[in-house]
């Protein structure tokens, strides 16, 4: 008998992790930046604030909403393909089975072992085995859009609420630098964070965001140092 080897696998992580990592990240880059760039553009402190609220509530809303959209739609689209493939095995199971069999044939397996992998794989759960095997329709990637949208609105909230807190309790002369240094580091530790919990490159994952996060704000900056006034 051989022994017991656990292992830990973090595929089941993707659908939640993806839609925290990318509204978490959103919420801190568009509200820093946003900030940043109004107060490069000269305005009062309680216009930065009013902005930053704004910006806070508007975006949660806008990613709750888009990451449902998507996601509904990718379910549609996965739903309408599962009933369509129901109704070709009810049609003819058969030829299904050969279907099944040319699949794993192609991945290795030879024909009479495909054959007799199909049959049982059918025979347990027919609909299950196309699913995954032809579809590529598994129970982990499966499209979720209300866990989606609320993971999305709730961690850009949190990620937006940290410099729009630095903002509510920083001097005008100073939210500038600090806003873009404390975001920087916010963004580095969400890459570290993401990296782990998915398994991934530490260092990437935290280069990456912390780059696009220093490009966005530099940008925003530029503008509101240009224009020299309220957005």
């Amino acid at each position: 008998m051989l022994p017991h080897h656990h292992e830990t696998h973090r595929t089941h992580r993707i659908g939640w992790l993806r839609a925290a990592v990318l509204g978490a990240n959103d919420g801190i880059v568009s509200t820093a930046s946003l900030i940043v760039g109004i107060a490069a553009s000269q305005a009062v402190h309680a216009d930065i604030v009013v902005a930053g609220v704004a910006g806070l509530v508007a975006g949660a809303m806008s990613m709750a909403a888009g990451e449902y959209v998507s996601v509904s739609s990718q379910a549609d689209t996965e739903h309408a393909d599962l009933a369509r493939e129901r109704k070709e095995l009810d049609a003819n199971i058969e030829h299904e089975q050969k279907e099944l069999q040319a699949i794993y044939e192609e991945r290795g397996l030879d024909a009479a072992l495909a054959e007799q992998v199909a049959m049982q794989l059918m025979a347990h759960d027919a609909l299950g085995a196309h699913a995954r095997d032809e579809l590529g329709i598994s129970v982990t990637g499966a499209a979720r859009p209300i866990q989606a949208a609320l993971t999305s609105a709730l961690t850009f909230a949190i990620g937006a609420a940290l410099p729009l807190l630095l903002v509510i309790f920083t001097v005008d002369q100073n939210i500038i630098v600090l806003v873009s240094t404390a975001s920087l580091v916010f963004l580095a530790l969400l890459g570290i964070l993401a990296a782990y919990t998915g398994g991934s490159s530490i260092i990437k994952s935290a280069v990456r965001v912390t780059f696009w996060g220093a490009l966005a704000m530099g940008l925003t900056a530029g503008v509101g140092t240009f224009f020299g006034t309220v957005v």
